[in-house]
């Protein structure tokens, strides 16, 4: 069972024993997203992940960081996302202090240092080129700019080369006390831990802590009224292709209806979508369906590589999936098998530290509430065929569809038309 606790200063604390292992996972969760950003320092959400490993005043380099961590055994990483930044650091339970010491030296007193930040640019350029390089993940970045085009959620987490050649140290400095302040922060731990004593150990380090009025985004206003359709032109020996529909926020209602509904339609390999493009008809490698819940919104989004000759018939297909579970009932064997699949994969995270100190300080830091194991698990076994059936029917609609393309292609209008139930 969780425990969640509040520092004074508004820092939240979720904690989670799990007695059977030996290890534990400190995770460090901040409410700072490149949706925060501004067209000006588009990127430094990300830039500023990789500044936190470049040293501290205790620990100038990284390598007195990483040096430090590896000397336990320990696995340490951090993430960005449009949302939330991470930072975490697995060990055996016996080095849990050093290791959440040192991960809130990292994120606390990093020197942003000049001259590494210049160093690290070329770093963070060269992994914007290689994403672009990389057609079957740009793809999906294309999509989102499509589907929120002008709002800061459309754009890249990494940034573009020229907002992230701007970037310098003041920059930095002031991005961090905007948004690294105790009350948009959430650490997680999990494992073989002492709840009272990880209490006490984490207000040593982030008790002094001054609260902070952290900056609101830009939230999204949906207008579309047509099918939308981005080609980005490209030698390529394959096409990608992403299309999908605005879906719901991270807290409506028909969350786990839309969960199951996703499952189906493209989120394993017995899934619909696998078995008619790849199985049946041999047209891609890869073909997924995934979901994206934001604060505010959502979306659906359906995502392939096909040769080259045959993208009109995987589009045709992938509508046609859309058409069907917007139509028709899903048999209840179906049903519960894709229910079934959502529940073991929990199951089977929760045996994760790592894991399971996400899955709750996630909820915490976008929800402000924890979902457990036991409510979701609930949440699923309560989805009924028809509930699937009215998010289809809600989600997929001829005029919300947006399509984007990676390719030699440069007629939009011949994939257009395409677009239509």
């Amino acid at each position: 069972m969780h425990q969640k606790d509040i520092l004074v200063n508004g820092l939240r604390v979720i904690t989670f024993p799990m007695p059977e292992v030996k290890s534990a996972n400190i995770l460090i969760l901040a409410g700072a997203g490149s949706r925060y950003e501004s067209k000006e320092t588009s990127g430094i959400s990300h830039f500023a992940e990789h500044m936190f490993f470049k040293g501290t005043t205790k620990r100038p380099t990284t390598f007195d960081i990483s040096s430090t961590v590896d000397g336990i055994g320990g696995d340490f990483n951090a993430f960005t996302s449009k949302e939330y930044t991470g930072f975490y650091i697995k060990v055996a339970s016996n080095h849990l202090p050093l290791a959440l010491e040192v991960l809130s030296d990292m994120v606390l007193n990093s020197k942003f240092d000049t001259e590494e930040i210049n160093r690290e640019r070329g770093v963070i350029l060269e992994e914007i080129r290689m994403y672009k390089d990389t057609p079957m993940r740009y793809v999906g970045t294309i999509f989102e700019s499509l589907l929120y085009d002008g709002n800061p959620l459309g754009w890249d987490i990494a940034g573009n080369e020229g907002s992230v050649r701007g970037i310098d140290r003041g920059s930095f400095i002031n991005y961090f006390k905007s948004f690294y302040v105790p009350n948009n922060i959430v650490v997680g731990v999990a494992g073989d831990i002492k709840e009272e004593e990880i209490k006490l150990l984490i207000d040593g380090h982030f008790g002094s802590l001054d609260r902070g009025d952290v900056p609101m985004f830009e939230k999204v206003s949906l207008s579309q009224s047509q099918p939308r359709i981005k080609v980005h032109f490209k030698e390529t020996e394959q096409a990608h292709l992403a299309l999908g529909v605005p879906a719901y926020p991270i807290d409506h209602p028909n969350h786990y209806s839309l969960m199951v509904l996703n499952n189906i339609l493209g989120g394993v390999m017995s899934s619909r979508l696998f078995i008619s493009l790849r199985e049946r008809r041999g047209l891609a490698y890869y073909v997924r369906s995934s979901v994206d819940e934001y604060l505010d919104t959502g979306n659906l989004m359906v995502q392939a590589g096909v040769e080259l000759s045959k993208v009109e018939e995987a589009i045709k297909l992938i509508i046609a999936e859309f058409v069907r579970i917007a139509s028709e009932a899903v048999p209840e064997l179906e049903l519960s098998k894709a229910k079934e699949n959502l529940k073991g994969k929990l199951i089977l995270e929760l045996e994760d530290s790592k894991e399971v100190s996400l899955i709750y300080s996630l909820h915490e830091l976008l929800e402000k509430k924890v979902r457990t194991p036991e409510e979701i698990i609930t949440g699923i076994n309560k989805v009924t065929a028809s509930d699937v059936l009215k998010v289809g029917k809600d989600i997929f609609k001829q005029e919300m569809l947006n399509l984007a393309i990676i390719g030699p292609y440069k007629n939009e209008d011949s994939y257009l038309r395409l677009l239509k139930f």
